[in-house]
């Protein structure tokens, strides 16, 4: 898949936030700009509703004064203030009432026989006109309104002074009231218009409409309009939403001096100056944005695009294992930082690396010692038999390999030999071939038949095998004193067999490998050794061993190094595997090795001496009579100290398994003896091996080493911190400490100025 360059993303992700902010800031101007319009929209219908409601008030106001002050004149003239008089001045103004009340405010004359002796200051409404009384007004206009002593009556009333002192109160009804300002309604709304398309609609207390700018509606109920009122529920001076003839519009209403007076704005004509506004808005930030979004891609990619591409570039020179490159970018402070951290980091890297390289090499060596110590590697392994001889050799294509050999006695004439080869190589194959290995020798040493252990080995090695490795295999049983060998063949190569110079293959059939399958019966088959008969047994390593020109070394050119003489006994087992070892390092040459490379040669010779003797004098410290070995104190005698130690206590029974931890308890006490106990000067040490029965059946292997060094227990160095890494161990005291977790009981003792070092297994 195509990856996207640095440049390619950022104007994806700069698009991506120039869309996104150019979309916020038009929904916001959008948001903004609605409401600016209909707060304009809304001042509009409340300015023009108080400017018409201003113009009915102050018509009302005039007509009625008027009316007043012609009746005030005609009082003051002298007319009569009677009940008669009063009716007839009723009667020619064509008005609803007249009250004449005196300088102390009480009603000393009215058309309305019930107000006679009424005192103004007793009620709220007439409480208004008290301003004529003490000389702070001389006329006073009230709005229509319902009258106190009557509510379902609608009347207006206003008062002018007398000459005579007090003054007279004159009113006039809904019917005289609308007649009267009918002409001076209608004219301040025809040429009134809100907005554009916008007008005044105005109607009276019963939903008749007196004036309709837009429309000849008048005399209509106002439903006609689709506009609804509903007093109980509907504010004054609040925006309402109607359809009014058909067009949605935004309302308004105030109720005043017997009026509803209606303000209309279609919402289209409200919403218009919000489309324009947003539409300029909107080319305007188009022209920023793209101005930004270019300003801001050009500096990106000049500063920091180039300069990533810069660093990426020796990055990638890096990772592709380049440690060498330097990241030298440092146009500005942040990426000359940046340079100096990956260079810095690179160098850190390095160490690691080479540190890591180092435990590595420093791990792989001791897993490389510890297989090399599972396997057999002191020859002529057996010196006091004559009657065979056999040497071994394993040389792993990688540090540790999954190749093994391996070969013991299980009685006095009969010896178990075998090579193998586990699948895969290294680290994997390596642990699988110490647990085929020590199956192979638990299950041998039970003195089970061969069929038996190669079908029993087979079971335990199918256990777990979640890897899915398998072992090739063959392991032969040498009957030392006829010469009979049976053996189990495991899949693998078939044994060369040299008599008298001539080699050929032994004729046999394979079974199937060892952990392939659960269940598989495995077959004993039988080869009769000659004495002087060498039996060449090997991996595919060496068949299949590859020259530069991908050319097999192949089972002919075995048989063509094999085909020779090589004699009788340990110089010519040695020998076989040499000729073989270099023929195949000939015919490989600079080719790398391929694979593991297991050889061992068996020369039988069918005559059996012992020379009786022992390798030192006998002690009788371990309740068994035990044999010691004296040797000088050097690390190159390890091998003959090893192979004597594993030969007594095999003759004792001590299983492979054991014994494996045995020599590696052994190897470090002897070493330390070596290295450090004398302090260059020459010396020796004495080895002891001794067993004896203990409870429950078992038995107890005792070594004792001992040397007249200078006085040293290793006992008394505390134990190392395993839960630390190597590195941050401290050096020394993790051998002794080995030693002292594997071995049942390790002690320690100053006698006869002599460092006595004794550990105990039992098996």
């Amino acid at each position: 898949m195509q990856k996207r360059t640095i440049s390619g993303t950022f104007l994806k992700w700069l698009l991506l936030i120039v869309g996104v902010a150019f979309a916020v800031s038009m929904v916001f101007s959008w948001t903004l700009q609605t409401r600016l319009s209909q707060k304009s929209a809304y001042n509009l219908l409340r300015l023009n509703i108080a400017d018409v409601r201003q113009d009915v008030i102050d018509a009302s106001d005039a007509n009625l004064l008027a009316l007043t002050r012609k009746v005030a004149a005609d009082i003051d003239g002298g007319a009569a203030t009677d009940a008669d008089g009063l009716a007839a001045l009723l009667s020619r103004y064509d008005i609803a009432e007249i009250n004449i009340i005196d300088a102390g405010g009480i009603i000393i004359s009215t058309t309305h026989p019930d107000f006679l002796n009424y005192d103004m200051r007793s009620g709220k409404q007439s409480a208004e006109f008290l301003g004529l009384l003490d000389g702070s007004e001389t006329e006073h206009v009230q709005s229509y309104q319902r009258t106190s002593y009557d509510p379902s009556l609608r009347r207006k009333y206003a008062g002018v002074c007398l000459k005579a002192g007090g003054f007279v109160e004159v009113a006039y009804d809904a019917e005289r009231f609308q007649r009267d300002i009918d002409t001076q309604v209608i004219g301040a709304t025809r040429n009134r218009h809100v907005g554009e398309n916008g007008s005044i609609i105005i109607a009276d207390v019963n939903w008749n409409i007196v004036s309709d700018r837009n429309h000849s509606e008048e005399g209509q109920n106002l439903d006609v309009t689709g506009i609804w009122i509903d007093r109980a529920t509907m504010k004054e001076n609040e925006v309402f939403r109607s359809d009014v003839y058909g067009e949605p519009c935004s309302c308004m209403y105030v109720f005043t001096e017997g009026y509803y007076i209606v303000a209309v704005l279609p919402e289209n004509e409200i919403l218009l100056q919000r489309d324009t506004s947003v539409r300029l808005t909107a080319v305007l930030e188009v022209l920023v944005f793209l101005t930004l979004f270019g300003v801001i891609f050009l500096l990106v990619r000049k500063l920091v695009v180039n300069n990533i591409n810069r660093v990426n570039t020796s990055l990638s020179k890096i990772t592709d294992g380049d440690l060498e490159e330097q990241v030298n970018v440092r146009s500005n402070t942040e990426f000359a930082s940046l340079s100096d951290d990956i260079n810095a980091t690179v160098s850190t890297l390095k160490q690691y690396i080479a540190a890591a390289d180092a435990r590595i090499d420093r791990e792989l060596a001791l897993a490389k010692s510890i297989q090399q110590s599972a396997l057999p590697s002191v020859f002529p392994p057996y010196p006091d038999r004559t009657d065979f001889s056999l040497y071994a050799t394993m040389d792993a294509a990688r540090e540790v390999g999954g190749d093994f050999y391996d070969f013991y006695l299980l009685d006095e004439n009969r010896l178990a030999f075998l090579v193998a080869d586990v699948s895969g190589k290294g680290i994997p194959a390596a642990m699988f071939m110490m647990t085929g290995k020590t199956v192979l020798r638990d299950y041998a040493e039970r003195g089970d038949a061969p069929a038996e252990i190669a079908t029993n080995a087979n079971a335990k090695l199918c256990e777990g095998n979640d890897a899915e490795m398998f072992i090739t295999a063959w392991m032969g049983f040498l009957e030392t004193d006829t010469g009979l060998v049976r053996f189990v063949n495991a899949g693998h190569n078939p044994p060369v067999l040299i008599r008298g110079g001539e080699a050929s293959f032994i004729k046999q059939k394979a079974n199937l490998t060892f952990a392939a399958m659960e269940g598989v019966p495995y077959r004993e088959q039988s080869l009769e050794l000659q004495p002087g008969d060498l039996l060449f047994l090997y991996t595919d390593g060496v068949t299949e061993a590859t020259d530069a020109d991908e050319q097999l070394f192949g089972n002919d050119r075995l048989l063509s190094v094999l085909s020779a003489s090589f004699g009788s006994g340990d110089a010519a087992t040695k020998a076989v595997c040499e000729r073989v070892k270099d023929a195949v390092a000939e015919f490989v040459g600079e080719a790398p090795q391929f694979d593991d490379i297991t050889m061992l040669c068996l020369c039988y010779r069918g005559e059996e001496e012992s020379d009786g003797g022992s390798a030192g004098g006998s002690e009788q410290s371990f309740g068994v009579a035990a044999q010691s070995l004296t040797v000088p104190a050097q690390t190159d005698r390890l091998p003959s100290v090893l192979t004597y130690v594993e030969k007594a206590l095999s003759d004792a029974g001590c299983p492979e398994k054991t014994l494996m931890s045995i020599d590696v308890a052994v190897e470090e006490i002897f070493v330390n003896i070596a290295n450090y106990a004398y302090e260059g000067e020459p010396g020796e040490a004495t080895i002891t091996v001794g067993t004896e029965p203990v409870a429950d059946g078992a038995t107890e292997a005792a070594i004792s080493f001992s040397d007249s060094g200078k006085p040293f227990n290793p006992l008394e160095k505390p134990d190392p911190d395993v839960t630390l890494s190597a590195d941050e161990r401290t050096v020394g005291g993790l051998g002794i400490f080995m030693v002292k977790k594997s071995m049942d009981d390790v002690s320690y003792r100053r006698e006869d100025d002599r460092n006595i070092v004794t550990i105990r297994k039992r098996f």
